[in-house]
C-alpha cells in the first residue's frame, strides 16, 4: 500500500476535498490530480488541502495536444500548476494530427519540436515532462505517440530529469516490444510514471471508456509491476480507470475495490 495510488480520473467527480480525507484515512498516500479539478478549487487551496490530509500529489494529467494553436501557453501554464501543487510529473499526451492533415509524420515532429522547447522550463519549475504513449487507435484525435519505443526515442534528446515517459498498461499491453523497451526505458532512467487499468472487452461506444480496475480484463499487471520494478523504478503506482459505471458509484466505495482490485493482481 506504501506505492498505491489513486489516479482522480477512476473516482470522477468526487469532490477533490472528499478524495483527500478518505484516501488519507485509508491509508493511501498518494493520488494523481487532474488539471480541470486543480483549477476549479485552486492550485495553492489544492496544495494546502493535499498537503494537511496527508496525501502526495503523484502526477498532474495533462499537458501536450500540440497541434493546438495555443500549446505553449497552455502547457506552460501547467507546468505552473503541477509546480505548486507538488506534483514531480506533468503527464503529456501529446495530441493527435491537426483538422484537415494527414501529416503523421510532420506531427510527430511537431512533438519533438514541443518538447525541445518546453524541456528547459520544466527543469527550471522542478517537474518531469511524461510523455504518454497512448494505444493506436487514438492516433489521430489524442496522441500520435502510439508506443513506449516511440515515446522513449522523444525523451532520449533530453535530460531524464527534464523528460521521461508513462508506463501505462491499457495503452501498451499488446506491443511485442514493451518488456524490451521497460529495460531500455530503466537503463535511461525514464519511467515518470506508471498508471495500471484492465482492457476490457467488448469495448464500448465511447473506446477511451473500455478500461476495468486490475483484475477485471486481460493484461498481466503484475507481470508489469515486476518489470518496471526491475527496470528500477520505485515510485508510486497510480491505479487510471476511465469507466462510466465507476463514475456513477459513490467514491468511497470505488476507492476501497481499487484498494482490493491492486492488492490482488498488482502487488
Amino acid at each position: 500500500m506504501n506505492r498505491f495510488a489513486l489516479n482522480q480520473a477512476t473516482t470522477k467527480g468526487w469532490p477533490l476535498p472528499e478524495l483527500a480525507r478518505e484516501c488519507a484515512a485509508a491509508g493511501v498516500a498518494g493520488a494523481g490530480l487532474w488539471r480541470e479539478d486543480v483549477q476549479a478549487y485552486g492550485p495553492a487551496a489544492t496544495a494546502a488541502l493535499m498537503r494537511d490530509c496527508g496525501v502526495a500529489v503523484t502526477s498532474l494529467c495533462r499537458g501536450g495536444f500540440f497541434e493546438r494553436p495555443d500549446w505553449w501557453d497552455d502547457n506552460r501554464r501547467a507546468l505552473d500548476e503541477a509546480a505548486t501543487v507538488g506534483a514531480p510529473v506533468l503527464v503529456l499526451v501529446c495530441g493527435g494530427l491537426p483538422p484537415g492533415s494527414r501529416d503523421l509524420d510532420g506531427a510527430r515532429g511537431r512533438v519533438a519540436d514541443a518538447l525541445g522547447a518546453l524541456a528547459p522550463y520544466a527543469l527550471e519549475r522542478g517537474v518531469r515532462l511524461a510523455v504518454e504513449p497512448l494505444h493506436p487507435m487514438f492516433c489521430s484525435d489524442r496522441c500520435v505517440v502510439s508506443s513506449l519505443r516511440q515515446a522513449l526515442d522523444l525523451a532520449a534528446p533530453h535530460p531524464s530529469a527534464a523528460v521521461g515517459v508513462v508506463v501505462d498498461t491499457y495503452h501498451v499491453w499488446w506491443d511485442d516490444e514493451v518488456w524490451t523497451q521497460i529495460e531500455r526505458a530503466g537503463r535511461a532512467d525514464r519511467i515518470a510514471c506508471f498508471q495500471v487499468a484492465d482492457w476490457v472487452t467488448p469495448l464500448p461506444a465511447g473506446v477511451l471508456l473500455g478500461r476495468g480496475l486490475p483484475g477485471a480484463g486481460c493484461v498481466d499487471l503484475r507481470r508489469f509491476r515486476e518489470a518496471v520494478d526491475a527496470a528500477g523504478y520505485a515510485g508510486p503506482v497510480e491505479v487510471e480507470v476511465f469507466d462510466a459505471a465507476l463514475w456513477a458509484r459513490p467514491g468511497r466505495s470505488v476507492l476501497h475495490e481499487a484498494i482490493a482490485a491492486y492488492r490482488t493482481h498488482v502487488a
